[in-house]
């Protein structure tokens, strides 16, 4: 008896000094090797700068509870929140006052702004000339049949708003937080005259071949059309097709659903308060669908398909074969349509885009399933990968994941880029429509590769953090910043609530990478840099299985 009790007490002697060795000694020695001003937030330098760049990994950010309660996510975040609390003004003013929200930006030269002044101008130049051109022939053509044709005169401004925007676009974002442009654009967009309508390239391109035999319709289904302002400036309106009361039934398909107007708005709102800023700028709108675009289209093909319903409503379809019915049209008040303006990005021809498939593309059809759905180890393979296997290019796929659970946007198909930035270019968050759609139901798979990876940006999760605190909790920041919007309320209340629901739940889903993996590995520097080259798209991995018979994934949206 004497001698088991002896054995039972030696391996708990051993076990304890292991555990004593091999976790708790070196936790101590990293602690101790720290430096005791190690949060990149704990206030200004005397000339008015924010400490910190935001690039290092020091800091204890994930404590026991999840959230973090060391210095970095703790005393650091707590700092910088009492430093902005006494600036006044909105609780969102503050939030973009806090340091996470003024990290400093590597220096930016010739190569780190996407076009020029002067290449951007005399490309816009030719566009005028170019449009006016085709207005005398419409006009000629027009006094030759004896017709009457509305002018449409535009006037080219080199300080307009949208050219300010596309001149503002660098490798790190679409727009800088402290752009005055952005909110004048957005205001110009609400406001400006209408001189044509049309329908969007990627519509001309699906002229005539819409089969109904595709599971995934193509874009015409959505209705999207390309407005021409009088400053020459371009917006995308997509219409409102779904009351915001409405959720998408249980049992649709994540392909087969709406395109939400509301959407694209509240998607651009969210993208701002992320400070990702990867969004074109996005506003709501009331269109008279006679006078803004029946009346100012010249394009043959769209003028048929408007229509007078029985309640005596200007109503419109798309043109194409599987929607070309009344029912599939949307109509006015008896004018009135509301929707949303997304801003056009530069012409394809000046600053070329690439469109990549996403690696955590789903299946499209109705019973496939893709290979991360099926392999936990799904990651593994992807680190291996081009463009995946330096740079940030995986760790933008992550930010992008997380948005996209955020929203509940389960149709990320592709993801487009800059040519010019290469691999070390920011992706364009395009195509938030089908967001928002079920208030009630959390997607956890859209978090694939957050929780298969196990990585996440320092500045992201910092961010994400600080939008728990009740000073900048997330719903109240989205419900003050949609306030601003001539729509609103962009998204009901349970929308709203719904983002802080889920915000918790990445930040789970961070903690839980921490506590397999340790902080080191999970938490890493922002920045990082690549080597040069092209930006090429990646090569699929192969399939684990033979996928299923199914339609081909939709193209991407160009604009």
């Amino acid at each position: 008896m004497r001698r088991d009790r002896f054995l039972v007490a030696s391996a708990l002697a051993f076990f304890l000094a292991a555990d004593i060795y091999f976790v708790l000694l070196p936790r101590l020695r990293q602690w101790y090797l720290l430096p005791r001003d190690r949060c990149a937030c704990l206030g200004r330098h005397a000339n008015g700068t924010w400490a910190g760049n935001g690039s290092t990994t020091g800091g204890h950010l994930m404590g026991p509870g999840g959230y973090g309660t060391g210095a970095a996510m703790g005393t650091g975040m707590e700092a910088g929140a009492e430093a902005v609390v006494g600036l006044g003004g909105s609780r969102l003013e503050r939030l973009f006052a806090h340091p996470l929200y003024n990290m400093r930006l590597p220096e930016m030269g010739g190569e780190e702004v996407l076009l020029q002044p002067g290449e951007l101008m005399e490309y816009y130049k030719r566009k005028v000339a170019r449009w006016e051109r085709q207005q005398k022939y419409y006009s000629d053509a027009a006094l030759v049949a004896n017709l009457s044709l509305p002018q449409q005169p535009v006037t080219f401004d080199p300080e307009a708003s949208w050219l300010k925007f596309h001149l503002g676009i660098n490798r790190y974002a679409l727009y800088t937080r402290d752009d005055p442009g952005i909110a004048r654009l957005m205001t110009d967009m609400q406001s400006n005259a209408i001189m044509s309508a049309d329908y969007t390239q990627d519509e001309k391109a699906l002229k005539g071949v819409c089969d109904c035999s595709q599971v995934v319709k193509p874009s015409g289904h959505h209705l999207k059309l390309a407005l021409k302002f009088q400053d020459f400036g371009k917006a995308m309106f997509k219409p409102m097709r779904q009351e915001r009361n409405d959720q998408t039934p249980e049992d649709f398909f994540y392909f087969v659903d709406f395109q939400r107007h509301n959407a694209e708005i509240a998607a651009f709102h969210l993208d701002r308060v992320l400070d990702f800023r990867r969004v074109p700028p996005v506003v709501g709108r009331l269109i008279n669908v006679s006078g803004e675009i029946l009346h100012v289209t010249r394009n043959e093909e769209l003028r048929s398909v408007f229509f007078t319903s029985p309640a005596n409503n200007t109503c419109f379809f798309a043109k194409c074969l599987y929607v070309c019915k009344t029912e599939y049209a949307v109509c006015g008040h008896p004018d009135l349509l509301e929707g949303s303006m997304s801003a056009y990005l530069p012409g394809l021809s000046i600053a070329p885009r690439i469109s990549i498939p996403n690696p955590w593309i789903r299946s499209y059809s109705f019973t496939g399933k893709e290979e991360w759905e099926v392999n936990p180890f799904y990651c593994d393979t992807i680190r291996k990968m081009y463009p995946y296997n330096s740079g940030n290019r995986l760790l933008n796929i992550i930010d992008m994941a997380i948005f996209d659970f955020l929203t509940g946007n389960m149709d990320r198909h592709h993801y487009e880029i800059f040519t010019k930035f290469g691999d070390a270019g920011f992706l364009l968050h395009f195509d938030n429509a089908r967001g928002f759609g079920r208030h009630s139901h959390d997607e956890l798979s859209i978090l694939a590769p957050l929780s298969q990876c196990c990585i996440i940006k320092r500045s992201t999760l910092l961010r994400l953090r600080l939008l728990t605190q009740p000073d900048f909790r997330l719903s109240e920041m989205m419900r003050e910043s949609l306030d601003g919007d001539l729509l609103r309320p962009v998204l009901t209340e349970p929308h709203l609530l719904a983002l802080d629901r889920r915000l918790e739940k990445v930040l789970r889903a961070v903690q839980r990478c921490v506590r397999k993996l340790g902080e080191g590995q999970v938490v890493v520097a922002d920045f990082v840099e690549v080597p040069e080259g092209p930006a090429t798209p990646p090569q699929p991995p192969p399939p684990s299985q033979p996928p299923p018979a199914a339609p081909p994934a939709p193209p991407s949206k160009s604009r």
